[in-house]
């Protein structure tokens, strides 16, 4: 039987976080901006609870139905396709297909393509109002007030610079130009990494960028997670981007394939 994939609602967000946060606790990049395990413990389901609901509210997440695995999606315009205020992105810089991580810079690059979940947590107040300043930090700014990435580090950790950091430095290397399909982050919860699921959360959403003839655009995390990103017709855009004393990431994009050759084969993850 086939992994079945639904769209995540409002009532899906903690289950998203959790998945996020814990697929994300070992992933190059989240280590790099929240480092120290148990200071990440604390800490990271903010960030990821701060994601989950820029997305909710802006583009749409892929939810396999059982609550192991998500993928978070953007749909960016062509022009500026940065909007000069995102925070986070495809966090393969994070993600993988296999359930590793992927994250994204869109609004401050902390994204990728793994898996996280919830430990202890404050209130789910403090979480509500960390993703609605999120929200707010990606809507855009008047004159005279912070960014984007400045605004996603007040909401979620203050006295943390990388918060920022990481989002101007995807939002740095964020092609422009083109309207693309923008893979902010692709988690699979740790008890689920190997199954596959990954690889199928992003073959359904490669084959509808196909159908309508939408280039995808991720950050690779890891060495692991280009290779398979690269079996699903991803390529490098230019040079990585080398996080300061931090790990490595590679930009890469698709173009979509033309009909006939067939869809994304799912990459086991």
């Amino acid at each position: 039987m086939g992994v079945v994939i639904r769209a995540a609602v409002e009532q899906d967000r903690e289950l998203v976080v959790r998945v996020l946060d814990e697929a994300f606790q070992d992933d190059p990049v989240s280590s790099w901006v929240f480092p120290g395990a148990d200071y990440r413990r604390r800490t990271h389901h903010r960030l990821m609870a701060a994601f989950t609901d820029t997305v909710l509210a802006e583009g749409s997440i892929d939810l396999v139905e059982d609550g192991s695995a998500c993928a978070l999606w953007l749909s960016l315009p062509g022009g500026d396709a940065q909007g000069g205020d995102r925070d986070g992105g495809d966090r393969d810089g994070g993600t993988e297909p296999a359930g590793a991580g992927t994250g994204g810079a869109g609004t401050g690059r902390v994204a990728r393509g793994a898996v996280r979940a919830d430990d202890d947590r404050q209130d789910d107040q403090q979480d509500g109002r960390d993703a609605e300043a999120a929200v707010e930090a990606v809507g855009g700014q008047q004159d005279g007030e912070p960014d984007g990435p400045a605004r996603m580090r007040d909401a979620v950790d203050p006295d943390n610079e990388r918060v920022e950091l990481i989002g101007r430095l995807t939002e740095g290397i964020h092609p422009e130009g083109r309207a693309h399909a923008y893979l902010w982050m692709i988690g699979v919860a740790p008890g689920h990494q190997g199954e596959g699921l990954g690889g199928a959360l992003l073959a359904h959403r490669l084959e509808h960028c196909d159908r309508i003839g939408l280039p995808a655009y991720l950050e690779a995390s890891s060495a692991r997670s280009r290779r398979l990103y690269e079996r699903l017709g991803f390529v490098d855009t230019g040079r990585p981007l080398d996080l300061p004393d931090g790990p490595r990431m590679w930009p890469m994009w698709r173009e979509p394939r033309a009909h006939g050759q067939g869809a994304p084969s799912p990459v086991r993850a």
